[in-house]
């Protein structure tokens, strides 16, 4: 198999058939707290993108360190730093640059620091022993995937809750039974073989 060959797969694998959010479960707080709109869920969803990438980077770096210092058990502390330190650096940017996105953001916008899918992407790149563009690539494409998940359920939200529907279906849980359909669909790509 070439290298290409693997980047593809990792592509593949991150958008679709190991997508963070619908397969893996991981960051499903901003998955449902932001996705009411499909604006605000584009929005969250690059962000996520973006920090996803830069801290698949950031901690590839901090993972060879690490390793050079014999310190591995302290990966998920040090990976949470420095998740934590691009955070800040993208809501310093979108305060500045464009606030509607921000405001828009709210709360959700800080919590990308604790988010499982930007740690999860980072722990993965360590424990597949990725090299610095497949972790790059992963963390992307990683990113992509959310933002594929969020912008896929907010545009069943939005139709959703303009249906008719028992009271008692109404918001979450039939966001939540929407979100297994969606995850469900998304499960049939695990048995994708690339090459």
């Amino acid at each position: 198999m070439t290298y290409g060959q693997v980047l593809l797969g990792i592509l593949i694998s991150a958008v679709l058939s190991e997508n963070f959010i619908l397969v893996k479960f991981y960051g499903i707080c901003p998955f449902m707290g932001v996705s009411k709109k499909i604006d605000t869920a584009l929005g969250m969803g690059m962000a996520v993108t973006f920090v996803m990438a830069l801290a698949s980077a950031a901690c590839y770096a901090v993972n060879l360190l690490l390793i050079r210092l014999e310190l591995q058990y302290m990966q998920t502390v040090a990976f949470i730093l420095v998740i934590a330190s691009i955070v800040q650096v993208v809501e310093m940017f979108l305060k500045k640059m464009v606030p509607a996105l921000y405001k828009a953001l709210g709360i959700f916008l800080p919590l990308i620091t604790t988010n499982c899918a930007v740690l999860g992407v980072a722990l993965v790149n360590a424990q597949q022993e990725y090299d610095f563009l497949q972790s790059v690539i992963n963390g992307a494409c990683g990113g992509l995937g959310f933002t594929l998940a969020i912008v896929l359920f907010a545009s069943v939200r939005e139709r959703v809750d303009k249906a008719d529907c028992p009271q008692c279906f109404r918001g979450y849980p039939l966001a939540l039974i929407a979100a297994g359909l969606i995850a469900l669909a998304f499960m049939g790509f695990s048995g994708l073989k690339i090459f």
